[in-house]
């Protein structure tokens, strides 16, 4: 990131191009799959399966083509058919049959004569839209559905049948969602068949004929509200109703579809079935007018107000909140919109797409998310970066992954504790400028740091030209009295170089003093909770500070509980007893001179003494 952009910059810029994003999905019609998944799933579960009553169907079945003999069949079969359920009072005959072309002329005759005797016939016809009708066509606000040519029964059959049309609207995933109620043609307007038999049943139909337009898709276009399955319809095979077998009251003053129902004829894909016959898509239209039933989308513009509104919650709270309660957001606000989208279809018949709230809301999310940990990342690195000035990176890396919060108190542990100071200090300050003192300190401080973080300590605090420096804490480290010695014998090898420069440039002779205890004390996050220090604090830490104040220049002074730990990797000299303040017995010191070896961990981890 460039200097200069704010972290307020990135996030606006972040959430602009995540509303591009989300527009563009919108325009492209990406979410189109997710939608209709969606639109299937609710109207597949909100099914009653309980079909008008007055709907029957006259199923042309495997059954009955094997008692009534190939197909196709003689028309003559469909005279004697029309002519029975007539006699047992059904109130509209419906076939779902093409009967686009001549037969047998006496088998047409026969048709023809008998359904020259009712008026309550429907045939169908089919309009040539297949292959030619794109869903992308622009078409007219107000209009319908214009086709150039329709295929309509035989001249000998039309004079005595009503029209209806029987195209089926299939989405572009071959999913039959909608229909066409009403189609313009050269002959006039053709209605669907569902629409025909309605009419002549006597149905208030008026609803159905000034629709509420969808979108951009042509007038009278009806999105079907599928409420039952195949055999949820009372269905009763073509044979049995020939033969007599099913007793004439069942047909009386009902509706009469009559279509294919035997295997791999005449099927189609629905929401609720992927291998329907299409007579029961005419069924389920038809229901649905005697019914009353319109699903009606919602304003364009809910869904997409909706969708801003998630964004922007979306995006504030994901920064407001922790990750784990983010994620509950965005689960908790995912379920309410898709029950909430169930609730209205199921309950009213207004359909909700909720679809591009869902999936904005989650790109936001994402978005968001991804942002705010690349910030979270950036400022975790910089926190790492400083307090391993003072702690040892691996150790704070380790602290850091924890992902423990810091917690007041403190526990008993062994440490080493080194104290150092510098000697000579004050009359060098004296012939430096301010921020010549400052570069010298900052140049000691280096030294110090170096060695001390080098050789696992973590440095306590330093206090003027003085320094203390804790081992073992607040991680383990083996051999920590060693590590101790080790940075205390490497400082004072350093010295050597800037006690000569010093020398030379200001004619001023400084050096070091560094006293080392090891023993329990008590180690934590020690103050209140607006401040906190980690130190340790005990008699031992005491000890350590004053054997640093009995060193010679350029000495480093060790405890007996520190020399009996380390003698085997360091060269000593006894520098006799001192009676320490606050105690009653001396204290022997021991004077490091030089380096023997080093412990078996260190010299797998290549930390020897040089």
């Amino acid at each position: 990131m460039k200097k200069g952009v704010s972290k307020s910059g990135v996030i606006v810029l972040g959430n602009g191009f995540i509303v591009l994003m989300c527009l563009v999905m919108l325009l492209t019609g990406s979410l189109k799959v997710l939608s209709n998944q969606v639109f299937d799933f609710n109207m597949s579960t909100s099914m009653s399966q309980e079909p008008h009553e007055d709907i029957v169907v006259i199923g042309i079945d495997s059954q009955s083509i094997k008692e009534v003999g190939p197909y196709p069949w003689d028309r003559s079969v469909y005279a004697k058919l029309i002519s029975q359920l007539e006699a047992a009072g059904a109130k509209v005959i419906a076939f779902d049959i093409e009967l686009y072309t001549e037969s047998k002329p006496e088998s047409d005759m026969a048709l023809a004569v008998e359904l020259s005797k009712h008026s309550n016939i429907v045939l169908p016809s089919h309009a040539n839209t297949e292959g030619t009708f794109d869903r992308s066509l622009k078409v007219k606000s107000g209009e319908l559905l214009s086709v150039e040519t329709i295929q309509q029964p035989i001249p000998a059959f039309r004079p005595y049948v009503n029209k209806a049309h029987i195209n089926a609207t299939f989405d572009t995933d071959g999913v039959v969602r909608s229909n066409w109620l009403q189609i313009n043609t050269p002959e006039g307007v053709f209605p669907s068949m569902a629409l025909a038999v309605a009419q002549l049943a006597g149905a208030d139909v008026s609803k159905f004929l000034d629709l509420p337009l969808i979108d951009e898709r042509p007038k009278s276009e009806m999105i079907i509200r599928w409420d039952a399955k195949e055999f949820d319809f009372e269905t009763i095979p073509f044979a049995k109703v020939l033969n007599g077998s099913v007793p004439p009251q069942t047909f009386k003053d009902r509706l009469v579809l009559v279509g294919y129902t035997a295997p791999g004829s005449d099927e189609g894909i629905t929401p609720i079935e992927n291998h329907m016959h299409l007579v029961y898509a005419h069924a389920n239209i038809l229901n649905q007018i005697l019914k009353n039933q319109v699903i009606t989308p919602v304003n364009e513009l809910l869904p997409l107000g909706l969708a801003a509104l998630i964004i922007l919650l979306f995006g504030i709270f994901t920064w407001r909140l922790k990750a784990i309660a983010g994620v509950v957001l965005v689960f908790v606000a995912t379920v309410i919109l898709f029950a909430g989208q169930y609730v209205i279809f199921a309950y009213s018949d207004q359909y909700v797409d909720v679809m591009f709230a869902v999936v904005s809301g989650i790109v936001a999310y994402l978005g968001n998310i991804s942002m705010k940990t690349y910030f979270e990342t950036k400022q975790k690195n910089y926190i790492t970066k400083q307090f391993g000035r003072y702690i040892s990176p691996d150790l704070v890396k380790e602290i850091a992954t924890s992902e423990q919060e810091i917690q007041l108190g403190g526990i008993s542990k062994e440490l080493t504790v080194l104290f150092l100071d510098v000697r000579g200090f004050t009359p060098l300050s004296e012939r430096l400028k301010p921020e010549e003192v400052v570069d010298f300190l900052n140049m000691m401080f280096n030294l110090i740091t170096e060695r001390a973080l080098e050789n696992h300590g973590t440095i306590d605090k330093f206090i003027g030209d003085a320094a203390m420096i804790l081992y073992n804490a607040p991680l383990d480290v083996p051999d920590h009295p060693y590590y101790a010695v080790k940075t205390a014998y490497e400082i004072q090898k350093g010295m050597e170089k800037v006690r000569a420069d010093v020398q030379e440039k200001y004619g001023v002779t400084i050096s070091v003093g560094i006293g080392i205890n090891t023993g329990d004390v008590v180690v934590g996050n020690i103050g209140s909770y607006l401040r906190v220090d980690y130190t340790a604090i005990g008699d031992n830490v005491n000890t350590a500070a004053r054997i640093e104040s009995n060193t010679q220049p350029n000495q480093v002074l060790v405890s007996e509980a520190t020399y009996e730990l380390t003698k085997e990797y360091f060269e000593y000299n006894f520098a006799g007893e001192k009676l320490m303040k606050g105690k009653s017995v001396p204290l022997k010191l021991f004077e490091v001179l030089g380096v023997k070896g080093a412990p078996a961990s260190a010299q797998t981890k290549g930390d020897q003494a040089s």
